[in-house]
């Protein structure tokens, strides 16, 4: 037996105990008789020292604790109708036990216990008063799409070109109802001026399609949301192009240095636009503080991903009618959706010495065309026309620039 683990895991469940003790007898007070900091401390050493017996002592340990918790609850249920207080002594127990296998598990698990323990008021006034039952409700079905669905889904394509896997599209619509949902949260920590352009710009690094889309059927529920969601689409496609530049960097380094400067003007364009954005939004009056009480739309999403899906098979069958020859066509086709896939392959074919880095260059700037062309039509489909005109400006400024600077410098 090593005596310094035992003395560690004793320690440990000591801890533990006392912290999860602190925060209970704080809550009740010194006039009321509850479990408290002795309590929790001494049920934790319990079920440490219980482990080391074995399984069928702590078991013995744990019916004991549970009973003693019942007939604590039939006690003061009529004063003190919630289990928190009994749930918390059977989570000391357990604590105490798993100190004795993994200390450092249950350390953390017990400081997460008596933070969920402390946070009662906050997380009471955060589920009653803050949120609605409709947000609920959409958060519940994001959930679902995410680790229900998804999960279940084949990840095999059905399709006879390998393109259309079902899980990659239902990922787009959980992206989509995401990108949705992080637009609701940020209207309500820090309203509509900056908190839609801070999630536009941090969602953009999952689907800046998603984002365009997200963000402009928020300015068709809110016309006055037009100048931040417009901001918060284009700093989306930023973050997009930062990932397109490290796709390219990764898979082709000569080429992203022959690409740097138009690279470079390409998002210096979309800042200018987005600024523009924001100080149009600084000078409106009466916008909004809290969300439209729904966070996404269903139908929505699943509209976005069937676009995705055709364009996707579209792009596969002109590849396979013009083989290599039309893989630029493809390339070009599949940046209607998704800009990094396309890069990746340009990139992978200047790489391997098949496209020189000249052709591989205004590739690259087509790739942009191509992707501006897609996000301009969703944002009029999604956002209505001023929505639409206002990030499409910002997206002819970016390809606008890339390809000057492209014509303007050698490779």
């Amino acid at each position: 037996m090593d005596w310094n683990e035992v003395l560690k895991g004793l320690l440990t469940a000591l801890g533990v105990g006392l912290l999860i003790g602190v925060v209970r007898e704080r809550h009740y007070g010194p006039s009321v008789s509850k479990a408290g900091l002795r309590t929790h401390a001494l049920v934790a050493l319990l079920g440490a020292v219980a482990m080391g017996f074995g399984v069928p002592v702590f078991i013995a340990l744990l019916l004991i604790v549970g009973a003693y918790a019942i007939a604590g609850y039939w006690n003061s249920h009529r004063d003190d109708p919630g289990l928190t207080g009994e749930v918390a002594l059977l989570v000391s127990a357990m604590l105490g036990a798993l100190a004795r296998q993994e200390p450092t598990l249950a350390a953390g698990l017990g400081v997460v216990s008596a933070i969920l323990l402390q946070a009662k008021q906050p997380l009471q006034r955060f589920t009653r008063e803050l949120i609605s039952e409709r947000e609920v409700q959409d958060a519940l079905l994001l959930a679902a799409a995410a680790l229900v669905v998804m999960p279940l889904l084949p990840d095999r394509p059905l399709d006879p070109w390998g393109v259309l896997p079902p899980r990659m599209l239902w990922r787009i619509v959980v992206l989509v109802m995401a990108v949705g949902m992080l637009g609701h949260i940020a209207l309500r920590a820090v309203g509509a001026r900056w908190g839609l352009p801070v999630a536009g710009f941090f969602s953009g690094f999952a689907s800046s399609t998603a984002a365009v889309a997200g963000f402009g059927r928020r300015a068709a529920d809110n016309p006055k949301l037009m100048a931040p969601a417009g901001a918060a689409a284009l700093l989306a496609n930023l973050a997009s192009l930062l990932l397109f530049v490290a796709v390219i960097a990764t898979v082709a380094p000569a080429l992203l240095v022959a690409m740097a400067w138009p690279l470079a003007a390409a998002a210096l364009g979309l800042l200018a636009f987005a600024a523009l954005g924001l100080h149009r939004a600084n000078h409106l009056d009466g916008l909004p503080d809290e969300p439209s009480p729904r966070a996404f739309h269903l139908t929505h999403a699943l509209l976005i991903a069937a676009i995705i899906a055709v364009v996707l098979l579209v792009s596969a069958w002109l590849r396979q009618i013009f083989g290599d020859a039309g893989a630029l066509v493809a390339a070009t086709l599949v940046a209607l959706v998704e800009i990094h896939a396309a890069a990746a392959s340009i990139a992978q074919l200047t790489a391997t010495g098949g496209l020189p880095i000249e052709h591989a260059r205004w590739g690259l700037v087509a790739l942009l065309a191509a992707g501006s062309v897609a996000k301009v039509v969703l944002a009029v489909a999604s956002g209505g026309w001023r929505y639409g005109r206002y990030v499409g400006a910002g997206l002819v400024a970016m390809t606008g620039a890339a390809a000057a600077l492209t014509a303007l410098t050698p490779p």
